[in-house]
């Protein structure tokens, strides 16, 4: 029987899923990101009643980037297509991340290099290890910035210090990230999960429609003209008003008593 190197937990509207290849440090692999598209399955599965996502690394690593003890020869003895592994392997499961319609809290345990990083960045709150660091590492092996990093990485901390990370390829701490704004909490060894849970708990109870309408105005307002963010602020306040979550939390707030909040 395959080994499954994705390791997905279920506990109520909670679903933490963690990157389970420790012998190489969480690298990813074709079998990998495989096994993360069937875990993807299984929570976007409406009877699953997942709400938030938690994304971390089993052992000693969040994920150290793709896996370069990987067979990169092809049969036909052409030159290896980088490209074409990242059209037809990692940019699906990034835009499954993307138009997830609930948040997901990134809990990094440890290295976060190459497309690992970029992983890790898909959260929407990020939790980090004192340990752990970043790394665009893909300067050291002579390839660019991929998996949304050179469009993520401007709009989080703006086009000089992405330069710096990608051109130099040298490790970020998690101090330094906090400082420039890539992730929002440090916390001590072995903790980084735990708070991460912790938070994604509350999420999970809250009221999924608007938390996920929410993301999706986030993620639009980079590109956005002020005039259509007003937009998408109008259609987006429609669909959240249609929820019965809406009621539910007007009067949880009139009657001054926490909202049980249902997801729908």
């Amino acid at each position: 029987m395959t080994r499954k190197l994705m390791k997905l937990t279920i506990d109520g509207p909670l679903a933490v899923l963690a990157f389970d290849h420790q012998e190489v440090l969480n690298a990813l692999s074709p079998a990998l990101l495989g096994d993360l598209n069937a875990a993807l399955d299984a929570i976007e599965d409406p009877s699953s009643g997942v709400r938030c996502l938690v994304l971390t690394g089993e052992g000693r690593a969040f994920c150290a980037g793709a896996n370069l003890q990987e067979d990169m020869t092809r049969s036909d003895g052409g030159k290896f297509d980088a490209g074409e592994q990242l059209e037809s392997l990692y940019h699906p499961i990034l835009r499954r991340l993307r138009n997830l319609s609930f948040p997901i809290v990134s809990a990094v345990n440890g290295p976060a290099a190459g497309a690992g990083m970029s992983f890790a960045l898909m959260g929407d709150l990020i939790i980090a290890a004192r340990s752990a660091y970043f790394m665009q590492a893909f300067r050291r092996i002579g390839l660019v910035p991929d998996c949304g990093s050179s469009w993520l990485l401007p709009r989080l901390i703006g086009r000089a210090r992405s330069l710096e990370l990608s051109l130099l390829g040298e490790r970020l701490p998690v101090t330094k990230a906090l400082e420039w704004g890539l992730i929002n909490r440090v916390v001590d060894e072995g903790e980084a999960l735990n708070e991460a849970v912790k938070l994604a708990t509350e999420l999970a109870n809250g009221p999924t429609v608007a938390l996920g309408l929410i993301r999706k105005m986030y993620i639009g307002s980079t590109d956005n003209s002020f005039e259509e963010q007003l937009d998408l602020e109008r259609q987006s306040q429609r669909t959240a008003g249609h929820a019965s979550d809406f009621p539910e939390g007007v009067q949880a707030f009139l009657e001054k008593r926490p909202a049980k909040f249902r997801g729908r």
